[in-house]
């Protein structure tokens, strides 16, 4: 058995440390849309929580959001301030992880984060475990009391 990837179990202990309740997954191949997730999970792709990270005059801001929508940057920018995609250095340098991977939460210091009520659609979410190939099970209020994001409308 191949040891777990450091990003993993370091998200599997901020996890525990935040009282997260989910399982966390290992599948086989990287998931990095939210429709490869919701197939390889056998869930509907709405219930993937995308954690996308923008740029917003140099500081990140994280949303998480429904795999069935798409960020409009200019509705929530009068919440967040002005975003514009962050690339994959900046990703790195303010999460810790690749895009693909990254968590809600377990990075180097505090993102501004917010999540898209959409999710609350749905039972359980599923979002990234700090891996390109690990996600977890939640429910948008547990991940909204672990983050301590703050709900806003994507779309």
């Amino acid at each position: 058995m191949p040891a777990e990837h450091p990003a993993i179990t370091r998200f599997r202990a901020e996890l525990a440390a935040r009282g997260g309740t989910g399982e966390i997954v290992v599948l086989p191949d990287s998931v990095h849309t939210a429709a490869l997730a919701a197939e390889a999970l056998g869930c509907e792709v709405g219930a993937i929580a995308n954690s996308l990270l923008f740029d917003s005059d140099g500081t990140p801001v994280l949303i998480l959001t429904s795999g069935a929508h798409r960020v409009d940057t200019a509705k929530v920018a009068g919440t967040t301030g002005p975003l514009k995609r962050a690339d994959k250095d900046f990703v790195r340098r303010h999460t810790g992880q690749v895009i693909g991977g990254v968590s809600p939460f377990a990075h180097p210091e505090p993102v501004p984060t917010y999540v898209d009520p959409w999710l609350r659609r749905h039972p359980v979410v599923w979002a990234a475990a700090g891996h390109p190939a690990a996600v977890f099970s939640t429910t948008c209020d547990e991940l909204l009391a672990m983050t301590g994001a703050t709900e806003i409308e994507v779309e």
